[in-house]
């Protein structure tokens, strides 16, 4: 997949990275890419994508948004769905209650200046997840908002991303 664009406007430059954080600390580099490695494991491969890129969304993490959408992709979802995953609450439809009881959870994780993750939504996942895979989904969570943090702060550049190069 490439980023060249078809239409002729003028684009903002790329902006530049803060710094190469994982050059800095390879150690705590090479932990989270276990943890994520650990975390997904007997977990849908396109649920953890969805998961990925609406915990993304909500950090506003472009770097983490281009790659888990290349990903998802890749692992055979549609366009459409990653599209209309940012209101998915409207686009209910689109998802399996299993998949929209993980985006709640997802949400409820990654925001918890809201508060507590409420009863009802983690009751919610725990009637379609085994607690073994409610385990790993919430690790799945809280491990993408590791890296958009990380993303985030360090202002990595989205758009260069290829599936599978990290793997």
């Amino acid at each position: 997949m490439t980023t060249t664009h078809e239409h002729t406007a003028a684009h903002a430059p790329e902006h530049t990275p803060r710094m190469g954080w994982a050059q800095h600390v390879p150690d705590v580099y090479k932990a989270v890419v276990g943890l994520e490695i650990a975390s997904k494991k007997g977990l849908d491969p396109v649920l953890v994508e969805l998961v990925k890129i609406r915990a993304s969304q909500i950090n506003h993490c472009a770097f983490c948004l281009d790659m888990h959408a290349k990903d998802a992709l890749a692992a055979g979802e549609t366009v459409e769905r990653i599209v209309q995953l940012a209101a998915w609450e409207e686009s209910r439809h689109f998802y399996t209650e299993k998949e929209t009881a993980a985006l709640e959870l997802t949400e409820a994780v990654t925001v918890l200046t809201d508060g507590f993750v409420p009863d009802e939504v983690y009751e919610k996942a725990a009637k379609h997840f085994e607690e073994k895979e409610l385990a790993q989904l919430i690790a799945v969570i809280a491990t993408i908002n590791v890296w958009n943090r990380f993303a985030v702060t360090t202002r990595m550049v989205p758009g260069h991303y290829t599936p599978g190069m990290f793997k």
